[in-house]
């Protein structure tokens, strides 16, 4: 069984590896250059700053969702940022202005709202600031609702019939994201429902945003068919300035989250090995999609009776470090007997994993940790009591 574990890896933790993550960049800048296209890092997906060094060999800023996201870009990227929300705030909003070169409204009544201020901010002499909407093409092939920014009722972007022939005054860019994870065919699926429906405003605008989920470092993405879709675009509308900004494309298979087996219980014939980590505070993607991560070394199963449970052996549950009843997955079948101790290492565990973990319970982090190509290993950081103490005051 093939492992990576090092004496001076503390357990748990997070661990990027350097190779890999210059593997995905170095595709994405080809695919930009190739394709005539800007391609940016959504910091929804990844914010561990002290790894943004290397990104910027490869790219020049990044896409914010929020004042804190803009702000990081600005003081560890060295970038304005392009900023959508779904809602702004005006206690924060000079916030968004400050930290952003393009801003996104998510609705014509956000916009109405906050104009004004983008106009003063101008007069005053501030950066320039270039003004877009969020429009919805009411159609995604993703099959999670959850992650389904276009079935009906949903909160995100514009309809076409809310538009007027001409585009309100300071609007020069739109913004669709109807993809997650997807392919190349998806893409070009949703611009064809893009153009049907907000096609005569095109011509008229200066970039157009095709937001995330373009997955073109997965193994089997149809890259040909991704720059040949974009060149395409750009050439029927030259007036455009074209975006992507993915995030799990730029952290896909990159590292991975070493833990720990602390104990083993068993009840009606399934084992559970309980880990130093957890599900729902940890690897939250896992129980929200849900989805069975890989496992180094072991075999994921579906569909395991209890029939099996009897007759295979090294079958086992991994469950969390929380008090949640539910923080636990399975089942994966090993080639032997887990021990106490033993390290099990959970597979393609950065993109939308440290973003999103949580102190519930107070379970600390993960460690982060970055896997040098020469297998040197950097800790970023490791958590303490403190950490915790100061996020609950």
């Amino acid at each position: 069984m093939t492992r990576f574990f090092s004496a001076q890896l503390p357990s748990p933790a997070y661990v990027i590896e350097e190779d890999k993550l210059r593997q995905n960049l170095s595709l994405i800048k080809n695919v930009s250059e190739k394709g005539g296209v800007e391609i940016i890092l959504a910091l929804k997906a990844f914010a561990q700053w002290r790894g943004f060094p290397i990104f910027k060999e490869y790219i020049s800023t990044t896409t914010a969702s929020s004042p804190y996201e803009a702000r990081l870009s600005v003081e560890k990227f060295g970038a304005l940022a392009y900023t959508y929300s779904p809602a702004y705030e005006k206690n924060t909003f000079n916030e968004i202005l400050k930290y952003s070169h393009h801003i996104t409204f998510n609705s014509l009544s956000q916009y109405l709202t906050f104009y004004p201020m983008v106009k003063d901010w101008l007069a005053k002499g501030g950066h320039s600031i270039s003004l877009g909407l969020r429009v919805n093409p009411e159609y995604s092939d993703i099959a999670t609702d959850l992650y389904n920014p276009c079935t009906p009722g949903s909160r995100f972007g514009v309809l076409k019939e809310s538009l007027q022939k001409r585009l309100p005054e300071g609007i020069e860019g739109f913004h669709f994201h109807c993809l997650c994870e997807s392919s190349a065919e998806s893409l070009v699926a949703v611009l064809k429902h893009l153009e049907q429906n907000f096609g005569q405003w095109l011509p008229s605008l200066k970039w157009l945003n095709m937001g995330g989920g373009h997955l073109m470092t997965c193994k089997g993405y149809n890259l040909n068919l991704l720059v040949n879709t974009l060149l395409t675009f750009k050439q029927k509308y030259p007036n455009l300035k074209i975006i992507l900004e993915p995030g799990s494309a730029f952290l896909w298979q990159t590292g991975f989250l070493e833990t720990s087996v602390v104990d083993i219980v068993e009840n009606h014939g399934i084992q559970t090995a309980i880990l130093n980590v957890s599900f729902t505070c940890h690897m939250p993607d896992c129980l929200e999609m849900p989805y069975s991560p890989v496992v180094r070394g072991a075999e994921t199963l579906k569909n395991v009776s209890s029939e099996i449970l009897q007759k295979t052996p090294f079958i086992y549950r991994l469950g969390g470090n929380s008090c949640l009843s539910g923080d636990f997955m399975g089942y994966w079948r090993f080639d032997h007997e887990l021990q106490i101790n033993e390290h099990i290492i959970f597979e393609d565990m950065i993109h939308y994993t440290t973003v999103k973990t949580n102190m519930f319970n107070g379970v600390a982090h993960p460690s982060l940790v970055l896997k040098h190509t020469n297998g040197d290993l950097e800790i970023y950081k490791t958590f303490h009591y403190e950490d915790y103490r100061d996020r609950m005051c």
